[in-house]
């Protein structure tokens, strides 16, 4: 229930020749410190209208102020300060989530419009590292968030499976490669090439003149280089669809930079008769000086077309297919000025719904907060992460629980939930170092603090071993601190929701799951939940409710909720 719309209400109802319902409800605080009261409405806004001081126009409005889901109602200084009626509150939070169970905090701002989100990316014949993890669970929890305020996600994996480093690759498996050693291990034997290249080209110049022969070759639909290349993509997409299955992530689209080559000239044409093509020392421009921006690099002075085309043609094919209400791109910080630039040159072709592509910027994932890099070999595999985080999660159930059933499974889900959820909690615009020892631990602001705390929730509803009457609570309510703080949480769910969608922002619900977490556990820690008495069912169905949203919570996340941990 939004008790600030019954507050704002209230309160308008008072003034109604000064300030609007919408008003009020944005004046609407929510005080740091409970003593203070659930809500708070600062009266300086009609100090001027009405020609008195805050403080007596706070003694005034508080004194008028009657409601049945008001406990209290105080003026402190300037504040009209508003204590609910925690019973009556209570019982309508518990019943509205009884009724909507998982759906509780949906919404239909979408409309369901297509929302294309352009994630994950990796590179064809390079390992899916570290470095691709935001970029694949920032995406993937986007959609899930899309799709709960109402959008038709539709999840795109932009391959980079196009570009001079295949032409470097295929020099390098011509010269040392081994089909059996691909066969056999395609992605690590790839990488090994690769870095190869690089550390014999910084001494032998004519390896780089080689590269760039055979990606031209490439291009020009060469049969020996494309059989290469088809080759080290299959190979590449079936590791990565290893450890997107390990992540629980699927897509709708794996068309990637290679599917637009058919589609870059008719860009080209648009821009040519659009009258916004230059020449800048014998390469193909546009000039973007009125948005404060570099020129736009469309073609090379030797005729090759570079990101900024690649990524026009697909803006253009995906509003001509998708006709998208919005189109985002979860892709790193370093790239906001590209994108920039394309938003720009999109509008310069008259296209007004480039404002609605929205790039999705986030920081660096480091190691003793340094960048990782592939090209100097330096890489921390994810399959190997996640498997090392299922590992520590296995040997902390074996401590914890050790006749658990389904272990391996449970560990999985805790071991795999532990690294996203920890991606996901951070700030999207934050660096962050990683350290898996303390992603992994069953306390603390992680993941499995949130699944134990869930799994916890789900036990005490098994011990009950009845089934919820929630007709039976209405009359029942809880008005101790300990369930308030609890209730308060809960409450805040589709506000949570609707923050997360309004800024991109998969950590304000990372966040609020830890927060739920921890209130519950306060609550449990102070509370005889099982008591035989008049306020029992109660009790359950604030349980039931909590493992509701921290389950919902995780799900938005792209975390499983394990039932037994």
């Amino acid at each position: 229930m939004d008790y600030k719309k019954i507050v704002a209400e209230e309160i308008q109802k008072l003034v109604p020749e000064h300030l609007s319902y919408d008003q009020v409800y944005q004046l609407l605080e929510v005080p740091k410190y409970t003593e203070h009261g659930d809500v708070a409405f600062p009266a300086f806004a009609l100090a001027k209208a009405l020609r008195k001081a805050p403080q007596a126009i706070a003694v005034d409005l508080a004194a008028q102020l009657n409601h049945p889901y008001f406990e209290k109602v105080e003026a402190v200084g300037p504040y009209v300060n508003l204590f609910l009626e925690k019973a009556a509150v209570t019982n309508a939070v518990l019943h509205e989530i009884a009724a909507e169970k998982h759906a509780f905090g949906a919404a239909d701002i979408g409309k369901g419009g297509n929302v294309p989100i352009d994630m994950s990316s990796p590179n064809i014949a390079k390992p899916i590292s570290m470095g691709h993890l935001r970029s694949t669970v920032i995406g993937n929890a986007l959609a899930n968030i899309m799709k709960k305020v109402g959008y038709n996600p539709i999840k795109i994996n932009h391959l980079g499976d196009w570009g001079t480093q295949f032409g470097k690759l295929i020099v390098a498996y011509k010269l040392w490669g081994s089909e059996e050693k691909v066969k056999a291990e395609p992605i690590n034997e790839l990488l090994t090439l690769y870095v190869r290249f690089h550390s014999e080209a910084e001494t032998d110049e004519t390896l780089n003149d080689e590269a760039r022969a055979w990606f031209k070759k490439l291009e020009d639909g060469d049969e020996e280089a494309l059989h290469l290349w088809e080759w080290f993509r299959s190979e590449s997409l079936q590791e990565f669809m290893k450890i997107y299955d390990m992540l629980g992530i699927t897509f709708d689209s794996f068309n990637g930079e290679a599917f637009y080559n058919d589609k870059m000239d008719e860009v080209v044409e648009l821009l040519d008769k659009a009258g916004i093509l230059t020449q800048d020392r014998g390469a193909t421009i546009v000039d973007l000086e009125k948005y404060n921006l570099n020129p736009a690099l469309i073609k090379k002075s030797d005729g090759a077309t570079l990101y900024i085309t690649r990524d026009l043609a697909a803006a253009i094919y995906r509003k001509r297919n998708y006709d998208f209400a919005m189109s985002l791109y979860a892709v790193g910080n370093e790239q906001s000025n590209h994108f920039k630039q394309l938003k720009a040159v999109l509008k310069e072709l008259g296209y007004d719904w480039a404002e609605n592509m929205h790039h999705v910027p986030f920081g660096l994932i480091t190691q003793g907060g340094k960048k990782l890099s592939t090209r100097q070999g330096k890489v921390i595999l994810l399959e190997e992460v996640l498997n090392e985080a299922t590992e520590l999660s296995l040997k902390q159930i074996n401590e914890k629980n050790p006749t658990l059933e389904n272990k391996e499974e449970v560990a999985k889900a805790v071991g795999v939930g532990a690294v996203v959820f920890h991606d996901l909690k951070n700030d999207r615009l934050n660096n962050f170092d990683f350290d898996l020892e303390e992603v992994v631990q069953f306390e603390g602001e992680t993941g499995p603090y949130v699944q134990y705390t869930n799994a916890r929730g789900l036990s005490i509803l098994r011990k009950a071993a009845t089934e919820l009457d929630t007709t039976e609570i209405a009359d029942l309510g809880l008005d101790d601190a300990y369930a308030w703080e609890v209730v308060k949480l809960l409450n805040s769910f589709p506000e949570i929701i609707q923050q997360a969608y309004e800024k991109f922002e998969p950590s304000v619900i990372a966040k609020y799951t830890i927060h739920l977490a921890q209130a519950f556990n306060k609550y449990y820690g102070n509370t005889k939940v099982l008591v035989e008495d008049d306020k029992r069912n109660a009790r359950l169905a604030l349980v039931q409710s909590v493992a509701t949203i921290l389950q919902e919570g995780l799900r938005l996340l792209g975390v499983q909720s394990p039932e037994k941990m």
